[in-house]
């Protein structure tokens, strides 16, 4: 038998309809930012779960959405911040080289699975960044209230994180022509 407070039970209700609406775009967000399906459904849940503690604050905010992203984000990158976990697969073969990106090319579908590699390979602020602003869609503004700091922060950040892209894709792209 659990034990609820009548505020609790009472915010139950509109805690499950939001949960249940912001869960497709949580997930997509938490599996951008962690790279697979298992700690992106954990870093979701987690963020939902700290939303459902926090929900007298969350269900007043002007924002809810914005508020439950800055959560979400936080608890990335605090949980990256103790370890920074490197997982290597070994096989007996080499990896098959990688296309590399041409150019002036528009960026189709292609072009963004080289570059994942390298996205997750960022430091999670650097990567949270990337991922709040080139697939989220958020403005500067918004990414810098996601994470708590100011816009020229996140443009130092993205500035930064383009640069590691810029030079990880160009090593990448003359490895293949030396080949």
């Amino acid at each position: 038998m659990a034990f609820t407070t009548t505020k609790q039970a009472q915010a139950a209700p509109a805690y499950e309809e939001y949960a249940a609406s912001a869960w497709p775009a949580l997930y997509r967000s938490s599996y951008l930012l962690t790279g697979n399906h298992a700690d992106a459904e954990d870093l979701a849940q987690q963020t939902l779960l700290q939303a459902f503690r926090s929900w007298a604050k969350v269900s007043r905010a002007d924002e809810p959405a914005a508020y439950v992203r800055r959560m979400q984000t936080n608890i990335f990158i605090s949980q990256r911040r103790p370890r920074a976990r490197r997982l290597e697969l070994l096989t007996d073969e080499p990896p098959e080289p990688r296309p590399a990106l041409r150019a002036g090319s528009a960026g189709g579908p292609e072009d963004r699975m080289v570059l994942w590699p390298h996205i997750a390979s960022l430091p999670p602020r650097q990567r949270a960044v990337v991922v709040l602003r080139y697939y989220e869609q958020l403005s500067e503004r918004e990414i810098a209230d996601a994470l708590g700091c100011s816009t020229g922060n996140v443009k130092s950040t993205a500035h930064r994180a383009l640069n590691a892209l810029r030079a990880a894709i160009g090593s990448e792209a003359h490895q293949g022509e030396e080949a």
